[in-house]
């Protein structure tokens, strides 16, 4: 693919960087991500892909917004309350950058559903606020080899995991957490409470990591799990290893 004199403008302080180029720029260009919420994380997460190039991106909402939600989910606005959370976000992709096709899941995700909706994206990002969609798709890209981005926050504290499911010494959302908690909605901030910030700034991480992922370069935060403090502004990247009991050996099996 050629690029366009727009194009050339819209990504030159990215394609100036060396370990981006011209090359880089097409393979972001290139590549698929799928977004799973268009909440606190997904907001800035689908708002920071988009600007930086990433050429598909999908998202997956069946919720509306609420006025509750502003706090935090920057990608709305008060003219958006009642409207529907997925295709309301994509028009607001559309009109950050052009250059990219765009699509709504305007559905939750299921097991029925997911291999349909996600089979055409290389990377999935998981900005969910329930442990049970978070499992699920933990086990989808664990089936298909696929590269999942993980994020979680509540109160003033978040969390960040990167999966690489192509290489078998990949650890699994299970082999932190094995058991489906009690409660599988106890980091909706419904229930906890959230610093709207925090939103943005564990969001911010994760587009990173996936804009990493898609171009090879840096640290992998594979086989660890960034955990960040908000109140006292620290961050300490924790090993995760791979449990030899754990659902994703069988798997791999």
């Amino acid at each position: 693919m050629k690029f366009n004199k727009k194009q050339i403008e819209r990504y030159s302080r990215q394609i100036i960087l060396k370990k981006i180029g011209v090359i880089g720029q097409k393979k972001l260009l290139n590549s698929s991500v799928l977004i799973v919420g268009a909440g606190g994380l997904g907001s800035p997460i689908a708002i920071y892909l988009a600007a930086t190039g990433v050429g598909k991106i999908g998202i997956v909402d069946k919720d509306k917004v609420e006025i509750s939600n502003l706090s935090r989910q920057i990608i709305f606005t008060m003219h958006d309350i009642r409207k529907k959370k997925s295709p309301t976000a994509i028009n607001k992709l559309k009109r950050i950058n052009p250059d990219l096709f765009l699509k709504s899941f305007n559905k939750n995700l299921t097991k029925i559903n997911i291999n349909k909706i996600a089979k055409n994206y290389n990377i999935i990002v998981d900005g969910s606020d329930n442990f049970n969609t978070r499992f699920l798709i933990n086990d989808y890209c664990l089936k298909t080899k696929k590269i999942l981005v993980s994020g979680a926050i509540s109160k003033f504290e978040g969390q960040v995991y990167t999966f690489d499911f192509s290489k078998k010494k990949s650890p699994c959302l299970r082999c932190f957490i094995p058991i489906m908690p009690s409660n599988p909605d106890v980091d909706n901030c419904e229930y906890e409470g959230i610093l709207g910030t925090l939103g943005g700034l564990v969001g911010s991480i994760q587009a990173t990591e996936v804009i990493k992922e898609i171009l090879k370069i840096g640290n992998s935060l594979c086989g660890y799990i960034l955990i960040i403090d908000a109140l006292n502004l620290t961050f300490r990247r924790v090993k995760l290893n791979k449990r030899s009991d754990c659902y994703c050996n069988e798997k791999r099996k």
